[in-house]
């Protein structure tokens, strides 16, 4: 389709390079790893790579901790070897899409080090500084996503400095020029370098109430108290200023002189997820945006419906990237399949609905395989979101574990070291990449004749959607781009359902899809937990 833009309906494969592949011994995964395997990626069927911090930092949380924002680490190989991941993913096909994370560094930054010595430095105003009351306490009651308050002490200029995540995480002041003059030349610097866009990380933290006052109480959370204080507040002052929009606005009119790259918003939690999506994306704001409120919703035909009708009314103002999976929630195979559907059933059913929903979509390594979460013992546990509140919450840890190459190997043929820097899953021995490359019904054979699929009647996923009138326990919805349409059909029931034919549009079903529904006497029969995808004659 000439002239479309590419991230439209695009599906984006994010890799998480600590855990992808170890090319060197040392148990945690590198460029050169990654490079070896983008022709997995590419066969799948892709379009993009996001891939996770590869920065220098001291990996408190892990890459999201920047202290070089234009330097390879170490530990994930040189410029060299990102260089020729660039060039290798362009040649099978792939654009390249690399995290940037604006809101905060280290602590360990060398702006840090210069802004936290005194009030009257070149960098002085780079971060969040504010004074004390008068008894000594932060200046408001904002508190940390970690856990805690949101304010550090910093003894040597007798001030308070921001931290919406970790203490050693000090978020940065956007509201300062020379600090986004910064950011970008970064952003120059890396599409210098090739890369087709960015994921902008915790674009709802990037601007806050410059008055800083405080927040409300959460009244939801009347009674005993959740894991997190977190919750305990409406977060009206501390996160997604209005100013926020005039400085998206900027971020865009400076992509726009790269008009073959493009933006991924991550929007937090909160409510208002799909207006905020709206809000945020659209000709003069981001490309395009996925909110965490998905992943962290239930999974039923009315939880779905509801975020769909919702998406639905706004999506002409913007574009949305819909996310199950990624590095920050448990995996869906685990988080969502609490009722003990089998799990490669399960897999399909969500692989189908994420994948023929209207918009942009990211897998998040792994997904394809249908890996559940993995059970990390304390002693192993990395993630200080984690370790701050276990035992009640285990952290993400699970999410992240090494990808599981091969059957019969050290570590799932991930790495040759003795140990890896979060331990291989058992649980993950018997979905390896190479068992289900042989099995034409395994999970990832599913995946990639689906993704086939979707990029062949992508013009029709992209275009108009309408919800099908269905009850709960179905879900159905239909794409019409004027000349057909694609009807997307999910059974959340543990029992068969059947639909008469016709309250339905006249369709034919996908039957490569395998997905075992059937119209039969005038009724359209699903299994339990059973999909159907099919298009309409044009």
């Amino acid at each position: 389709m000439q002239g479309r833009e590419w991230w439209r309906g695009a599906v984006i494969y994010q890799v998480y390079l600590p855990s992808f592949l170890d090319s060197d011994g040392d148990g945690t995964g590198d460029l050169p790893g990654l490079r070896d395997r983008l022709g997995y990626i590419a066969d799948l069927g892709v379009d993009a790579i996001w891939i996770s911090p590869f920065y220098p930092s001291p990996q408190r949380d892990f890459g999201y901790d920047v202290v070089d924002y234009r330097s390879i680490d170490p530990r994930f190989g040189s410029q060299a070897d990102f260089d020729r991941v660039v060039a290798r993913a362009h040649k099978l096909g792939l654009k390249v899409l690399i995290d940037q994370v604006w809101s905060h560094t280290s602590s360990d930054h060398p702006w840090f080090e210069e802004s936290r010595a005194s009030a009257g430095n070149a960098r002085a105003d780079w971060y969040v500084w504010a004074d004390p009351r008068e008894d000594g306490t932060p200046p408001n009651n904002w508190l940390s996503v970690f856990g805690g308050s949101a304010w550090r002490w910093e003894p040597t200029r007798r001030q308070y400095y921001l931290h919406h995540f970790l203490p050693t995480q000090p978020k940065l002041n956007l509201r300062n020029k020379a600090v986004l003059a910064e950011h970008f030349t970064t952003a120059e610097y890396w599409l210098g370098r090739g890369v087709d866009g960015f994921r902008l990380d915790a674009v709802d933290f990037m601007l806050h109430d410059p008055h800083l006052g405080d927040n409300p109480a959460n009244p939801a959370t009347v009674g005993a108290p959740p894991i997190n204080p977190f919750r305990m507040q409406q977060h009206l002052r501390d996160m997604s200023h209005a100013d926020t929009h005039a400085l998206i606005a900027d971020i865009r009119t400076f992509m726009n002189r790269y008009p073959e790259a493009t933006t991924i918003g991550e929007l937090s939690s909160e409510p208002a997820a799909a207006r905020r999506v709206a809000a945020m994306t659209g000709k003069t704001r981001l490309h395009m945006a996925y909110t965490l409120a998905v992943s962290k919703s239930e999974f039923s035909a009315a939880a779905l419906r509801k975020v769909l009708a919702e998406t639905i009314e706004l999506r002409r103002s913007g574009w949305p990237c819909w996310s199950f999976n990624n590095h920050d929630v448990a995996r869906a195979a685990s988080r969502w399949n609490a009722s003990g559907i089998e799990p490669a059933r399960f897999a399909v059913l969500q692989m189908a609905l994420l994948l023929s929903l209207p918009g942009s979509a990211s897998l998040f390594q792994g997904e394809e395989l249908g890996l559940p979460n993995a059970k990390i013992p304390l002693d192993r546990m990395r993630d200080p979101f984690g370790l701050r509140f276990y035992p009640a919450f285990h952290g993400r840890d699970g999410s992240r574990t090494p990808m599981p190459w091969a059957a019969g190997v050290r570590n799932l043929g991930f790495s040759r070291a003795e140990d890896t820097w979060l331990p291989i899953a058992p649980a993950h021995a018997a979905l390896t990449v190479d068992r289900q490359q042989q099995d034409p019904l395994s999970t990832l054979a599913a995946y990639r004749a689906m993704l086939a699929w979707r990029k062949r009647n992508r013009a029709s996923i992209e275009s108009e959607v309408s919800l099908l009138d269905l009850a709960d326990p179905l879900l159905g919805f239909r794409h019409d781009n004027g000349a057909g349409a694609v009807i997307a059909i999910f059974n959340f029931a543990a029992t068969p359902a059947a639909i008469p034919l016709s309250t339905l549009p006249r369709f034919q079903v996908a039957e490569e899809l395998g997905f075992a529904a059937r119209p039969v006497d005038g009724t359209l029969g699903l299994p339990p937990f059973g999909v159907t995808l099919g298009l309409t004659e044009s």
